[in-house]
């Protein structure tokens, strides 16, 4: 599947495992590859979404080991204040401790079932619209349409599947 990729979404595999390695996680999951895609395209930009605060919603729900603001938010409603829990946790373990584990012994990091699903489903969206490669607009329509954090990231910024389709519509007709 790989040769299928362009060298763009190469890139955003191959940064997913950088930005991974840089955290010290164990594994690369959906939120190594968004992170990766917002710092290798300006696909976002054109959706509205600036890299910049998407890298902070990103080191944000990490830091809480992969909560999403809307995941906090109905925590919240419970009365349960999820940055104090954090916070507390740092004090006792370390600045980062919820963000992932420690890496394997030689330094490999595998791709989490999540981000293998991305993957997978990157290659049904480039067949699904008539596309020979795999591009980071695949990407965007993979992490768009898995549920999980990544999406929801992504959707707190108006950015969904609908609108990526939409996007790339523009984009091949003119």
């Amino acid at each position: 599947m790989f040769e299928r990729f362009s060298p763009e979404a190469r890139e955003i595999v191959l940064g997913s495992q950088r930005v991974a390695s840089d955290e010290k996680s164990a594994n690369v999951d959906a939120l190594h590859l968004l992170t990766s895609l917002s710092q290798n395209t300006s696909l976002l930009t054109t959706l509205g979404c600036p890299a910049g605060e998407l890298s902070d919603d990103l080191r944000r729900v990490r830091r809480r080991g992969g909560m999403s603001d809307a995941d906090v938010e109905a925590l919240t409603g419970f009365g349960i204040d999820v940055e104090h829990i954090v916070e507390r946790v740092e004090q006792t373990h370390g600045e980062g401790a919820l963000t992932g584990g420690t890496r394997s012994k030689r330094g490999h990091r595998p791709f989490t079932p999540e981000a293998k699903k991305v993957l997978e489903k990157c290659l049904r969206e480039a067949v699904d619209v008539g596309d020979k490669r795999i591009d980071a607009e695949h990407f965007l329509l993979a992490l768009t349409s898995i549920p999980g954090v990544a999406a929801d990231v992504l959707a707190q910024r108006g950015i969904d599947h609908l609108a990526v389709r939409r996007l790339l519509e523009r984009r091949a007709a003119s």
